[in-house]
């Protein structure tokens, strides 16, 4: 495994900038999002060259673009809004397979139609399952075409809420080019934190044929986001699931400001090589 983190972390709308702000700050590498060269997550044209002048930052930098952000409300309860995010969203793709990034992530999506992060009742609804089956479905004949993955991330407030709805669509797809991101945050709420061992085991079981990227957000007590190692997830031992799994890939740090990248890149780093120690 190696630290990295959302390239939106930073302010800046310069890649270069970001991308030297990131390797400064002792990452090996980045999600990248195209916001990171003053675009929309999702733009309505993607610029000539852009992909390229990620890979060559990248290269500059010696860090490596793990994935590229692709998130919609792929559940949306209207379909003209899903259909209307499918221009920027395979402007995505086409943008991470220029700059080499071998995975565009996403995230399934809610039936509120004001915020996808927000939960809502129709969310298990089985019309919002088969909305959403429909629309991961048009991404991956674009990703299979880009010859790159899609990684969908359980999240608590969408319609694949936790881990055993991830393994649910992956088993229903049955697409080899798509996986998952694991998110030990997203797995727990403040009740389920004293289990949270427990908790991540059971998805790393589950999903770690399909462990594509893992985040390392960190949430407190109150299931507030904070900066990795100042809450309540035990890291390490997310750390040490995860490599039990053969995961050998990103570990992800988002969910705070960039003064406290620094300290989280450590963080991470430390995690890293106590897991790669640690007997399996």
């Amino acid at each position: 495994m190696y630290p990295a983190i959302f390239s939106r972390t930073y302010p800046a709308k310069d890649v270069a900038e970001v991308f030297a702000a990131a390797a400064a700050d002792g990452y090996k590498g980045v999600q990248a999002n195209l916001s990171s060269a003053g675009l929309a997550s999702l733009p309505e044209s993607l610029p000539a060259g852009i992909g390229a002048r990620f890979a060559h930052q990248a290269q500059v930098e010696g860090i490596r673009i793990a994935a590229l952000s692709g998130t919609y409300n792929m559940a949306h309860p209207d379909e003209r809004a899903r259909r209307a995010a499918r221009a920027g969203f395979r402007n995505v793709v086409m943008a991470a397979r220029d700059m080499g990034a071998p995975v565009v992530s996403l995230c399934t999506g809610s039936r509120n139609e004001q915020d996808m992060w927000t939960a809502h009742p129709g969310n298990n609804d089985p019309a919002a399952w088969s909305d959403l089956r429909a629309e991961l479905q048009f991404a991956l004949d674009l990703a299979q075409e880009a010859g790159i993955k899609l990684a969908v991330e359980p999240e608590p407030a969408n319609v694949v809420c936790d881990a055993r709805a991830a393994r649910r669509l992956l088993d229903e797809m049955a697409a080899p080019h798509l996986g998952v991101i694991l998110d030990a945050a997203n797995l727990l709420s403040p009740e389920t934190l004293p289990n949270q061992y427990e908790v991540m085991r059971e998805a790393a079981e589950l999903l770690g044929n399909f462990l594509l990227l893992a985040h390392a957000k960190d949430i407190d007590a109150a299931g507030q986001v904070v900066a990795p190692g100042e809450g309540a997830i035990d890291l390490p031992a997310f750390a040490r699931v995860l490599r039990s799994v053969g995961y050998d890939g990103a570990l992800i740090a988002h969910g705070f400001s960039a003064d406290k990248a620094k300290d989280a890149a450590k963080f991470l780093a430390r995690l890293v090589t106590l897991a790669s120690e640690e007997p399996l």
